[in-house]
């Protein structure tokens, strides 16, 4: 199925859908990483990453989503990725990263990813949609509003790259995700850096109070891992565990895990 070939919104149009008929024009498709569950030693969910047909790559894709084809790319991806996801037989988490200023209204954006896991047979609480810190939301209440209506509908929500973005602990303020994903700064080397375990420490308590999952992400070596494992985090993703595989959901060996 090429992206290009999906059809979106085609009934109950409103008014507020002006991009709703806009053709992409090129096509995707997407890579998918392991978020491991260290305490189980399974692997949790996959992200699905877009990536473009010739090389590979995520930029030569988002280059071409300007405001006219944010609607359609945002619409296309989730079901795109939930086709992927049931084609490879994913029994686990599929995390899907989403455009807020592409949703204007959520319970009509909602329905092609409804139709979408129906269609593939996809349990709508093994879909977890991700939204980037440092994505530009300028009404954090709209935001709110589409996360708690995709939480009634039984999906899972996570704030994706927390500590790299313009809003920080003010975005956390209006609403609270499932999943806080930390940013790939704020874990790489904290094994040997003082001032980020003080502001790891701090943030795991508020997480723990607020009754969020922490998933630490971009983790590349073993020490990074065991310092997230030592303080009671168990969802974990990066290059140590396993590189993101195109169309293919990749295998990850626990065994380092006996080590620890």
């Amino acid at each position: 199925m090429r992206a290009n070939d999906i059809e979106l919104c085609q009934e109950n149009r409103s008014p507020g859908c002006k991009q709703c008929h806009a053709p992409l024009g090129f096509d995707f498709s997407f890579a998918f990483q392991p978020i491991v569950d260290l305490e189980n030693r399974r692997v949790f969910g996959y992200e699905a990453l877009v990536r473009d047909l010739q090389d590979h790559t995520a930029g030569s894709v988002l280059k071409r989503v300007n405001d006219d084809r944010r609607y359609a790319f945002d619409q296309a991806c989730r079901v795109k990725a939930i086709a992927l996801a049931s084609q490879l037989k994913m029994d686990c988490i599929l995390s899907i990263n989403f455009l807020p200023n592409a949703v204007y209204e959520p319970k009509h954006c909602i329905q092609s990813t409804l139709q979408a896991a129906k269609q593939f047979n996809f349990p709508v609480e093994n879909i977890m949609f991700e939204v980037t810190e440092s994505e530009h939301v300028a009404d954090p209440q709209h935001l709110t509003k589409i996360f708690q209506y995709y939480q009634t509908q039984g999906f899972v929500t996570a704030l994706d790259d927390f500590g790299a973005g313009h809003a920080g602990l003010n975005m956390l303020a209006h609403f609270l995700p499932n999943v806080l994903k930390l940013d790939m700064e704020l874990v790489r080397n904290i094994h040997q850096d003082h001032t980020k375990q003080v502001i790891m420490k701090h943030l795991l308590k508020m997480c723990e109070e607020l009754k969020i999952t922490v998933l630490a992400e971009g983790l590349e070596c073993v020490e990074e891992t065991r310092y997230f494992y030592d303080r009671g985090v168990r969802l974990m993703q990066g290059y140590f565990f396993a590189k993101p595989a195109f169309e293919a959901l990749p295998e990850v060996d626990f065994s380092f895990l006996d080590a620890f």
